[in-house]
């Protein structure tokens, strides 16, 4: 590894303009500006911004509360009867949920006092403690006491779905906001995650979208520059949900390229602070039940969604080793994208690596449940916002979500079953796996080649980076120059090759590490340059 001095006579690149407008996907994305003619058409070289109470903020919120009641609606033949009359209804209207099941087959329709209170078998199946980590039980908690009590067991378990919806719609509009407001020039980004079919489909299945929502606001004050209150929320997202920890990995590695380690530490001591404050209580006074999440997923067989499951169902053998080989293969990941976020001709954008890192733990786990497409949504927004590469996503995130109800249907329809026959669900499988590693595929070729980032081709640097924003390399690992990507194309203000810009010695590069121009020009907004791909 390279380590690089700093030079007090250069300064780190200008800033853009806090007046500056936002940019316009329509003007930028093909994509968007074919879909713009529903609404009249891509916005005009003369129009009009801001003024209104109409900001794309609130535009954002209230598309992504919109979409989450269709999803509600896909929901209804479900909530109407398939989840109680019988397996395998809710399975063939493709509308299924742990939620009302989860009500009396985790005791909150007796009162039991999660991880306190052990499970009768009879209504868990063998399940002896809530399976689930203490602020997602604390959320489960919470919508029982709200909901009332009765004879009609039926009644109660629908009305808890509905208390549970309606705090996780509250959940779904802090997605859309803080995303619409970590990078500053690029709210019409968030629309991605408002627009997004497997988020309609997917967000009542389950409880992850609490994580999700605190881990998209930690990102949020990361991008404010506010280390302490991004690993408080980190923290707790990771009391909800394991896989946010996840994105402690990339932001050692920027702080570690970049120099601001000190901020690494706060945020992390932070995370680790809010998650014991947590966890303790439970942890220190019902061990047991509190460990059985951890536990669970440490016992859990290769299960669905899985490569493993393709595997052990072709082989015939049930990979008992499983967590070994995913184990191994995870590790093996997170040294690639060490090297990658060190060796990058240009430092990633946190976003990036936050979204690789995620992927790489869906991809290589023995259990990929249809809802955890909500862990990467947000983080595919801001990483890769190109219409096009997200719709070719979503669309395989769509395909599985039908495949895995349809396998389902069948394997639980006996003799006469209809449905999806294993061969058919293995092809659904590889299409979430394909169509993940496609984005990752074309994130990494971002990082590879900065005059392809979206996000960068503007004229920005890292606006979701926080403290990295612009800030000068520290540490590279290896010297390189990389053809006609080294060079890039002009940019906007401060990004011109004079005194601080980016691809001025001191100023994001290291001497002799590869110097970067990642911008078009501005005037693109203006249109005269287009870089739509």
């Amino acid at each position: 590894m390279t380590s690089v001095d700093h030079d007090p006579a250069r300064r780190p690149a200008a800033a853009p303009a806090p007046d500056e407008p936002p940019v316009a996907p329509t003007r930028h994305d093909e994509i968007a500006a074919r879909g713009s003619e529903v609404l009249g058409g891509p916005l005009g070289r003369r129009a009009l911004l801001g003024g209104s109470w109409w900001t794309p903020v609130r535009v954002i919120a209230l598309v992504a509360i919109g979409m989450f009641a269709l999803g509600m609606v896909q929901k209804y033949p479900c909530y109407d009867g398939a989840w109680f009359s019988g397996a395998n209804a809710q399975y063939t209207r493709a509308c299924y949920s742990d939620i009302p099941h989860l009500y009396q087959g985790r005791g909150f329709a007796d009162d039991l006092t999660p991880y306190f209170d052990r499970i009768p078998p009879e209504a868990s199946g063998g399940m002896e403690f809530l399976e689930y980590p203490v602020l997602t039980g604390l959320f489960m908690e919470v919508a029982s006491w709200l909901t009332p009590g009765g004879d009609d067991l039926v009644h109660r378990e629908q009305v808890y779905w509905l208390v549970n919806a309606g705090m996780l719609m509250i959940c779904v509009a802090i997605v859309a906001v803080c995303v619409a407001r970590t990078h500053r020039r690029r709210p019409w980004d968030a629309l991605l995650v408002a627009l997004a079919p497997a988020l309609a489909l997917t967000a009542t299945i389950n409880w992850d979208l609490l994580a999700v929502a605190l881990t998209a606001a930690s990102m949020l004050a990361w991008s404010r520059s506010r280390p302490v209150a991004a690993g408080v929320l980190l923290g707790l997202a990771t009391a909800a949900k394991l896989y946010p920890v996840l994105l402690l990995w990339p932001l050692l590695l920027l702080c570690l390229r970049a120099g601001r380690l000190r901020q690494f530490a706060t945020a992390t001591a932070a995370a680790a602070g809010a998650w014991l404050i947590v966890n303790l209580p439970v942890m220190i006074r019902a061990p047991d039940g509190w460990a059985k999440f951890y536990t669970f997923s440490q016992e859990r067989g290769v299960d669905f969604g899985s490569f493993w499951l393709i595997i052990s169902q072709r082989s015939g053998e049930p990979l008992d080793d499983a967590n070994i080989y995913a184990a191994a293969l995870m590790v093996l990941g997170c040294l690639g994208i060490g090297a990658l976020a060190l060796a990058a001709p240009r430092r990633p954008r946190f976003a990036q690596l936050a979204f690789l890192i995620v992927a790489l733990f869906i991809v290589t786990n023995k259990v990929y449940s249809p809802q955890y497409v909500l862990w990467l949504i947000p983080l595919a927004a801001l990483a890769r916002p190109r219409w096009r590469d997200f719709l070719i996503w979503q669309g395989c995130e769509v395909a599985y979500y039908m495949g895995i109800w349809l396998y389902l249907a069948y394997t639980n329809g006996g003799e006469d079953a209809k449905g999806l026959p294993p061969d058919g669900y293995h092809v659904a499988i590889a299409a979430h796996l394909l169509g993940t590693l496609y984005l990752c595929a074309v994130v990494v070729r971002d990082i590879v080649m900065p005059d392809r980032d979206p996000v960068r081709r503007l004229g920005d640097d890292d606006p979701g980076g926080g403290v990295l924003d612009r800030a000068r390399d520290v540490r590279v690992l290896a010297e390189a120059g990389h053809g006609r990507h080294a060079a890039g194309v002009h940019g906007g203000p401060g990004f011109g090759g004079g005194p601080g810009a980016p691809d001025a010695p001191g100023a994001g590069g290291a001497p002799g590490a590869m110097r970067v121009r990642w911008g078009v020009e501005r005037s693109a907004q203006a249109g005269r340059v287009s870089p739509i791909e």
